[in-house]
Parts: structure tokens; C-alpha cells; sequence
């Protein structure tokens, strides 16, 4: 049976991996574009995807968001910013938007999305990160917006358990993406794709989750790389 899946973040990394496997195997996609730019370049990538524009760092834009299909077998909340700085050198406008992109687009979306879910049954996946498991130094932004995004999906999961719902967060260690990139420079670190996680891999575990038979869910899953990084 043809499955239909909304995803974020489509355009590169985790979210581009997991659309293009999806489609592969004859799944329908809802893509979510920031701009009509990446629209274009999401619909030229999936051809016969439906792509709706919504940037999802303007709350206002992600609430009015129309279009979504009238049936969901998951939404995949892929997308994500960060932005490393200390405390100290933490700005409004930085803080804010880890989390509208991050925490507060998730909780509209998955609003919205709801009664598509639950009419098939659906599986609620939220790509979390390791900083949602535990914070460092510069991290503060993204590992608060990432903790709340786990608050989220629990209280989902709690409430959704009775439509026959399932909510799974998937915790990816660093995963060799353009957004791991920014990272190291920002680290001032050599970045080494090899050292990390493939965004094959962690989009193999997400299709795992889609997957399960409708006996059993996932709640949580943590994903590491097997052998340790060839720099610190």
C-alpha cells in the first residue's frame, strides 16, 4: 500500500537522505520548503511530490500553512539550525531562532498534522540530536530548543497512545551533513566526514521506525558512530 509521508529538511542531510530513500521505494512525499527557491529545487529532486512553502523560523507562517494531505503515514521533523555561542555572547535573535525552527515549528506542525495521522495510524518521528540528551559549553541554544523538542514528543506520545499513534525521537550522534560542517568551523575543528555518522545511516533507522510492525513502537533510539573519531 502507497504510503504518504510530510518530511522537513528535505533539502539536505538526514531530511534529504530519508525523502530520496522513501521515494525510491514508491512512497508519496509532502516536502516543506522555506522559500519558492527551495521549492523549485525540492520539486526538480522528487518529481511528483507535493511542496508546500512555509519558512519554519516565522511562527506565524508555519501556523497558516495549508495544504498538508488529508491522510499521513508520518511526518518526519528533520530540519534544524544551529548556531554555537557561549552564554555570554548569546543574542535574542539567535536564541529565538533555534527555537521557532527547532522546538516551535515542530509543535504547530505536528498540529496540524494530527488528524491526517491519525486517520492512518501514523508514526510521528522527531530527529533530536545528542545535545538533546546532554548539553555542552556554546551549545546552549540548540540544547535547549532540542530538550524542549523532547518534552514534546513525549507528551505527544502520551496523549496520541489511545488513536493508535506513535511518536519515536531519534537521537543522532554528529552525522556527516553541511550542518556538521558549520559546526566544526565554528569549533575551529578540521572536518572530516569519515569521522561521523553517513545521513544514510541515521535515515535507515527512520525507515526502521516507519517500518514496525503495528504491534510494537520505538519511543527513543540513539544513534552513535561504532568506532570513535580519528580527531578529537
Amino acid at each position: 500500500m502507497n504510503r504518504t509521508h510530510l518530511v522537513t529538511g528535505a533539502g539536505s542531510g538526514i531530511g534529504a537522505a530519508v525523502a530520496d530513500r522513501l521515494q525510491e521505494r514508491g512512497d508519496s512525499l509532502c516536502l516543506l520548503a522555506r522559500s519558492e527557491t527551495r521549492a523549485d529545487e525540492l520539486s526538480r529532486r522528487h518529481p511528483g511530490a507535493t511542496v508546500l512553502v512555509a519558512d519554519l523560523a516565522d511562527p506565524t507562517a508555519v501556523d497558516g500553512l495549508t495544504g498538508l494531505p488529508d491522510r499521513l503515514d508520518s511526518v518526519l521533523h528533520v530540519a534544524g539550525v544551529v548556531d554555537l555561542a557561549p552564554v555570554a555572547d548569546l543574542e535574542l535573535a539567535q536564541l529565538r531562532e533555534h527555537l521557532d525552527v527547532n522546538l516551535v515549528a515542530p509543535a504547530l506542525l505536528s498540529r496540524a498534522a494530527l488528524s491526517a495521522v491519525r486517520r492512518a495510524r501514523g508514526t510521528f518521528v522527531f530527529v533530536n540530536s545528542s545535545a538533546g540528551l546532554a548539553a555542552s559549553p556554546s551549545w546552549s541554544a540548540y540544547a535547549a530548543s532540542k530538550f524542549g523538542l523532547r518534552a514534546f514528543a513525549d507528551a505527544l506520545r502520551g496523549e496520541e497512545i489511545a488513536h493508535g499513534v506513535r511518536v519515536t525521537t531519534v537521537f543522532p550522534s554528529r552525522t556527516a551533513t553541511p550542518m556538521q560542517e558549520k559546526v566544526h568551523e565554528q569549533e575551529g575543528r578540521v572536518y572530516d566526514p569519515a569521522d561521523w555518522l553517513r545521513a544514510d545511516t541515521v535515515a535507515e533507522t527512520i525507515l526502521h521506525v516507519l517500518d514496525l510492525p503495528a504491534d510494537a513502537t520505538i519511543p527513543e533510539v540513539t544513534v552513535r558512530p561504532a568506532m570513535p573519531p580519528s580527531r578529537g
